[in-house]
């Protein structure tokens, strides 16, 4: 049974405010998310979105014994305790309208004289909206000023609209994002940023080695993983670096640099290179063991008889360890051991042999821990013969596990100095 890790949302009070936009719908399913995260969360409606959904909606979706507020006049004082309770503050769908009588400061219903008083706090606490209109109304220089101050100027995270066709009849950028992204846009506000300011270097994904034009060697590795791992560090504050194979999968939001790689020998001077500047080398890649002693450049005849001969890729973890040898400090290194039955002998053997601080085995041949998985489950060595087992989880939260197990480890070995 797949467990979880506990939400970054988990027990914190959320402000949700809902707007006119036909999008209003979807602040059902994302009260509901934010809830399924146990989060308290407590809705705020403007005039305009009771053309839209009713409050009872909300209120069942939010799961809380108050029901959406959406006067001035229904509870005193109410816009100045929300926002003095709240730990962080959605708008979604965010009209122009009301995004606009933010950045300006107009205070006339409960959402905006809520975002005032919230926008005002000392310390500051995170806002998110999520942008739901026509694309001309999108792209007006007035509104495109006024948006800007509010990141700029307010420090509110924007969930950019999505393109696609809208309700007016009209295609383009206007359609709010989806409530997953949004979801994911609340638990980086939250987290805690305990890598702010660290670079860290992170690999994922396999790699082709060509054996001619349309054939190569590879393995089934997808990368999610190693993606999983650079948007974690990038959420705790992390300048994250991911140097990938080949892969389907879009490359992670909020991340410094991304260096797309095909072979094991362009991953392993990607690597050589940016480890240059890094605090944190995480190998999550599954780079191809073998490559072809001859390519061919032209398509081999599926009739000619061939002898296809293999030699070693460059072992780049080994490079990696050899560092310290050639008086230059490496960052600490994460190494990988993916295997086919309960070999945890052989990560602990690849840890020595390779002078990893850490390592994360798997048994792939589990259910729900192979490759191309959205879950793993995982046993994190360290150097000091210290173990860790992480039940089968979503991988958001393996890297999670996995980046906490480093900061245990930090003041254990010098090479991790905050």
């Amino acid at each position: 049974m797949k467990k979880r890790s506990p939400s970054p949302l988990k027990n914190k009070n959320l402000l949700l405010g809902v707007t006119g936009s036909v999008a209003a719908y979807k602040a059902v399913e994302l009260a509901r998310r934010l809830r399924d995260e146990e989060a308290d969360v407590r809705v705020i409606m403007t005039s305009a979105s009771l053309n839209f959904i009713t409050p009872l909606s909300l209120h069942l979706a939010s799961r809380q014994k108050q029901k959406p507020i959406s006067s001035l006049w229904e509870e005193p004082l109410a816009h100045v305790n929300l926002a003095s309770d709240a730990d962080l503050f959605i708008v979604a769908p965010a009209t122009a309208n009301t995004l606009s009588r933010m950045a300006l400061g107009i205070a006339d219903d409960m959402l905006t004289a809520c975002f005032m008083a919230f926008a005002g706090k000392t310390p500051p606490a995170p806002a998110i909206v999520a942008p739901a209109m026509n694309p001309a109304m999108y792209g007006n220089p007035a509104f495109r000023r006024n948006l800007e101050f509010l990141k700029t100027g307010l420090g509110v995270v924007e969930i950019p609209p999505e393109e696609g066709a809208l309700a007016c009849g009209t295609a383009g950028t206007g359609r709010m994002a989806a409530v997953e992204k949004i979801v994911d846009a609340a638990r980086n506000a939250l987290v805690e940023k305990d890598f702010q300011g660290l670079r860290v270097l992170v690999t994922a994904g396999p790699t082709r080695e060509p054996i001619d034009p349309v054939r190569f060697i590879s393995n089934r590795s997808s990368g999610r993983m190693g993606f999983a791992l650079a948007k974690a560090a990038a959420s705790r504050g992390a300048d994250v670096v991911l140097v990938s194979g080949p892969g389907t999968i879009s490359p992670p939001e909020g991340i410094g640099k991304f260096i797309r790689v095909e072979t094991t020998a362009q991953m392993e001077k990607a690597v050589l290179e940016e480890i240059k500047h890094a605090r944190l080398l995480i190998m999550a890649a599954a780079p191809a063991d073998f490559t072809p002693e001859e390519t061919f450049s032209k398509k081999i005849i599926k009739s000619s008889r061939y002898n296809l001969k293999l030699k070693e890729t460059p072992d780049i973890l080994l490079g990696v360890s050899r560092l310290e040898n050639k008086n230059k400090k490496r960052p600490f290194t994460v190494g990988f051991s993916a295997e086919t039955g309960p070999e945890v002998g052989r990560a602990r053997e690849k840890l020595r042999k390779k002078g990893l601080d850490m390592i994360v085995f798997n048994d792939v041949t589990k259910p729900g821990a192979g490759f191309d998985c959205e879950t793993n489950e995982v046993t994190i060595i360290t150097r000091g013969k210290g173990r860790v087992d992480i039940p089968l989880m979503d991988k958001r939260d393996i890297a999670h596990a996995i980046l906490d197990s480093v900061l245990a480890q930090k003041n254990l070995s010098q090479n991790l100095d905050f």
